[in-house]
């Protein structure tokens, strides 16, 4: 059946996460397909999600098989979007404010909708190749990015209706096809890119060029936040949490006692979540130095976190919504 989501794509995506579980191309599935709408779904919440975000007071998360979730009562209870034109995982979700935000996902798809999330338009779909985007960033209604696969940047000016691709540069050219796996903003405007090898990606014009820096590890960074204060937190693989207070010049570990791979960091004042695979739920109250573990009724992975206006926490996992936490 020429659907999206029935053809088999090359990487596991959980989240922010992307694990590469072949380096066969992309390039090899052949095509052209046609897109296939989202099934509306009676078990639409337990699908898996793998990024979220606010659009306004409303909680936006996305996932498999074009799954799009909304919820107006801070979580209590999602229904699914009404009209995504694409049934293909989708990976990454950004709002500039309660109206305007994008999708992205495999096939290259970037997804926009001008009422919070209720109908979602095709702006890019690439149905010869799946180079998944992994990510998108918006600055504002016009101005935004998406990353994925091998290193692709795209770019907009015009708030989706067209798309520009960059080709980073970096120094060291055995970095040039890092995959790009998470993005988000710094508190000057511009914006952070994780990767592999240890790399977190800085971008001060909007993604089109980009500085790489070398936080000293080696393995894949899944996720960041930048807090008020400029401190930078990034998270990765067999639980490692780096930060820096001097815009990633130099960074320390910071010891969570948990060998699980975090997925997803959030922000809420001095207070930071972590979450990740097998359960893993951190704390920090200040400002990231330490971590206390969140003691989990289970073990399920889980993707993203929000925090919430009343103190809790929203957490999406590989089997949906887990709800509010404290």
């Amino acid at each position: 059946m020429k659907t999206l989501f029935k053809r088999q794509a090359r990487v596991l995506a959980i989240g922010t996460v992307v694990i590469m579980v072949s380096a066969s191309s992309f390039a090899d599935i052949v095509g052209p397909l046609e897109p296939t709408p989202a099934t509306i779904s009676p078990i639409a919440t337990q699908a898996a999600m793998l990024a979220a975000t606010w659009a306004g007071q409303r909680a936006v998360s996305v996932g498999d098989n074009g799954t799009i979730l909304l919820s107006d009562n801070h979580g209590a209870s999602f229904q699914q979007a009404q009209s995504v034109p694409v049934s293909s995982t989708l990976t990454g979700v950004s709002f500039t404010d309660d109206k305007h935000g994008w999708v992205v996902g495999h096939w290259g798809a970037i997804l926009a909708t001008v009422d919070g999330g209720e109908q979602w338009q095709i702006q890019r779909l690439a149905l010869t190749e799946d180079r998944p985007l992994f990510a998108v960033h918006f600055f504002d209604i016009k101005q935004g990015l998406a990353v994925g696969l091998w290193s692709l940047v795209l770019t907009t000016q015009d708030g989706g209706k067209t798309w520009t691709e960059q080709k980073p540069n970096p120094m060291d050219k055995s970095l040039s096809d890092l995959n790009l796996l998470s993005l988000f903003p710094d508190i000057k405007g511009g914006v952070y890119a994780t990767s592999e090898r240890g790399r977190l990606l800085h971008s001060t014009d909007a993604g089109r060029s980009w500085d790489y820096l070398d936080t000293g590890y080696e393995g894949s960074l899944w996720c960041g936040r930048q807090l008020v204060d400029g401190t930078l937190l990034v998270g990765g693989q067999r639980g490692t949490m780096l930060r820096s207070e001097d815009d990633g010049k130099t960074w320390v570990r910071v010891p969570i006692g948990r060998k699980s791979s975090i997925t997803s960091i959030d922000v809420s004042g001095r207070e930071v979540i972590a979450v990740g695979l097998d359960g893993l739920q951190m704390k920090s109250l200040d400002g990231g130095h330490t971590f206390t573990d969140i003691a989990a009724p289970n073990r399920e992975s889980l993707t993203a976190a929000l925090a919430t206006e009343d103190g809790k926490w929203l957490l999406f996992s590989r089997h949906g919504i887990v709800h509010q936490v404290e």
